[in-house]
């Protein structure tokens, strides 16, 4: 398999049928360009004037998808300084209204859980909605409230949004595997006036009971004046949305807050990021529409949580007309066929994971393309951390040849991609297709000078709606500046290292901060684990450069297979893979066998963390327990460093 496997980065996989690239949203857009005198024959030529032209461009997005607003503007944006506001001062939406106002057939919502399922139509969806939303009026709560949710990927959460936008309130999100610390650390920051919480879940075949942890959230929240409990008997719950009163949609300004999200909060407490109601409609709009090319009729799905921003985009799958899939569980229950078997069995269109998943099923020896019909399944994407080449070659020769493979790369900051998907353009093993429309992304030397297929840092010189309006109590702007505009003067630079090539195609190769730089030469972190974790015997990698008194000391941590033990014979194999396919430069200075590599709850191995513990910075000042996934496996680390 290894062999079969084999690719080269850059390599072309796939390219898009006729079909495809002459129904898509996409060319369709570009023919709805041209009819109004903008021309461009390919993606690059739309890229480069979406970029160029940036207020033409937002505001073409807003007459080719019909958004519902009302009043007037006098301009697109009032400045392109960074960090920039003043987008479409004048105009008033709502992203609910632009939900739940279309005239839609069949299912809105597929909701599976590890216990159940459920369908509900778009008409139902609106009732719901609308009965949720009159109950907060009823209970006093009015536009610039916030509404927390602690629910699973459930209606629950989705409704408790769609509601709380439909009336201006501001929602936030987090699940329910996160701790009552972990979750104050988010909530108390934006003193929340009603909360919604879900008091038990299913993971992995076990029932988890949250109502002790519900109890102190709840205790330690004294602006909660509205709590809707959804627990095993629905109560509250079934009240909240029993009515069948219609709510008008209040159409607020649109830089009027929508949701607030929340950095990982691996170094320190969490960054309230708020977002407002138009940027994220457009923003959208253009990705799920344009670049997945979702529509009515199409079904998309990302495995995902309530705590990470993906989920966000899948609830804004209904702009598009498209049947948002709801799972709540584990992606390997009972195993690593079962998010496979519910893509045969529900008819998905879009299949959004994460690397580590994909992963994760070829450590398994899985080939759903043998057993399952996936006639229906047009494209699989993934986000979170980079997918190596022979992770494409896998989902082409193991999952479905007529494929198309969407790299995704962004972040929480936007809540959307820099980096995606085009149906009109190749896919390219281990990159990603394109620069997204809009996104004006760079990669810059160290002195800010732009690079063309070289790697270098990840930066964005044009300002996007989606940006943060702000930070909740960041009251003077210097934390929202510090984290994005430090670096560059005026350039939001985001932290991750990428290369993009002549034709637009990229490659993220990890954090920036994490990158390793031994004697001039540097190297992505990806780079290590593409290469190590090839190992059949190797289940996981992490890798760390650490300066220390002049000298650049970097050790490699590897997990095994069960039952393995890491021999001289094996580490001399690690070494010799990596100086011949790699560089001598970047051999390990020492290999290290641990139970586990630490992980976020979104799956991203705790590489700075890490370095930071390593490098003497105490484990409760360089890293939140409470937003890792396995803080068992960061003891090793802990102790390592006390040595």
């Amino acid at each position: 398999m290894q062999e079969e496997l084999n690719v080269s980065e850059g390599e072309i996989l796939w390219r898009p049928s006729d079909e495809l690239s002459g129904k898509s949203r996409m060319l369709q857009f570009m023919k709805w360009l041209r009819s109004r005198g903008v021309s461009c024959n390919n993606y690059n030529e739309l890229w480069q004037w979406s970029v160029n032209d940036l207020e033409r461009f937002w505001e073409s997005l807003l007459h080719f998808f019909n958004v519902k607003s009302s009043g007037s503007y006098s301009s697109v944006i009032q400045s392109r300084a960074m960090p920039a506001s003043g987008w479409f001062h004048g105009l008033s939406v709502n992203y609910a209204e632009n939900i739940l106002e279309q005239n839609r057939d069949g299912d809105a919502i597929i909701y599976i859980s590890e216990e159940k399922g459920e369908h509900i139509s778009w008409e139902e969806l609106r009732r719901q909605v609308h009965a949720l939303a009159s109950y907060l009026k009823e209970k006093g709560v009015s536009s610039g409230d916030r509404v927390a949710c602690y629910s699973t990927n459930s209606p629950v959460a989705l409704i408790t949004l769609l509601a709380s936008a439909s009336i201006g309130a501001i929602f936030s999100s987090c699940s329910p595997e996160m701790g009552a610390r972990s979750v104050l650390d988010r909530f108390a920051q934006i003193e929340p006036k009603v909360l919604v919480a879900t008091t038990s879940y299913t993971y992995g075949g076990k029932r988890f009971d949250r109502g002790e942890v519900v109890k102190g959230i709840l205790s330690s929240l004294p602006s909660v004046s509205l709590f809707i409990e959804q627990g095993n008997e629905d109560g509250r719950w079934r009240d909240a949305i029993s009515g069948r009163d219609r709510v008008d949609y209040e159409r607020v300004p649109f830089e009027h807050p929508l949701w607030i999200l929340y950095s990982s909060g691996t170094t320190g407490l969490p960054k309230a990021i708020v977002h407002g109601q138009g940027g994220i409609l457009l923003e959208h709009l253009k990705l799920l529409s344009l670049h997945h090319d979702m529509g009515e009729g199409r079904k998309f799905f990302w495995y995902t949580t309530t705590g990470w921003m993906m989920w966000n985009v899948v609830v804004s799958s209904l702009l598009c007309g498209a049947t948002a899939i709801l799972y709540d569980g584990s992606a390997m229950y009972p195993d690593a066929m079962a998010l496979w078997e519910m893509a045969e069995r529900e008819g998905m269109d879009t299949f959004g994971t994460s690397a580590s998943f994909i992963n994760a099923c070829m450590k398994a020896g899985i080939e759903p393309g043998t057993s399952l019909n996936l006639k229906r399944l047009r494209s699989v994407a993934y986000t979170g951390s980079p997918l190596q080449p022979s992770g494409f070659a896998w989902l082409f020769r193991k999952v479905k040849e007529d494929l198309w493979v969407q790299g995704v790369s962004g972040g929480t900051d936007v809540c959307t991609a820099f980096l995606c998907g085009c149906p009109l353009l190749p896919v390219k093993a281990g990159m990603m297709q394109c620069r997204a429309l809009g996104a004006d992304v760079q990669s810059y030397s160290e002195e800010g000078r732009p690079l063309l297929n070289q790697v270098g840092e990840l930066v964005l010189t044009k300002p996007m709606p989606s940006m943060p309006l702000y930070f909740w109590n960041d009251k003077d702007g210097s934390r929202y500046r510090e984290s994005y505009f430090s670096y560059f003067p005026g350039v939001w630079r985001h932290g991750d290292w990428v290369k993009i090539d002549v034709d637009g195609s990229a490659a993220i190769y990890g954090r920036s901060d994490a990158t390793l730089k031994r004697q001039g030469v540097r190297m992505g972190t990806s780079e290590i684990y593409e290469c190590v974790e090839e190992i059949p015997w190797v289940k996981d990698a992490l890798i760390v450069g650490l300066e220390r008194e002049g000298d650049y000391y970097m050790p490699l941590f590897v997990s095994l297979k069960e039952g393995m033990k890491l021999d001289e014979a094996k580490k001399e194999e690690i070494r010799n893979k990596i100086r011949r396919e790699l560089s001598p430069r970047h051999v390990p200075d020492n290999i290290i066998q641990v139970d586990g590599i630490p992980r976020t709850l979104n799956g991203k191995k705790l590489e700075v963390p890490v370095k930071r513990i390593l490098s003497g910075i105490p484990p409760e000042k360089a890293v939140n327990m409470d937003s890792v996934a396995n803080p068992e496996a960061l003891e090793f680390f802990i102790r390592m460093s006390r040595k």
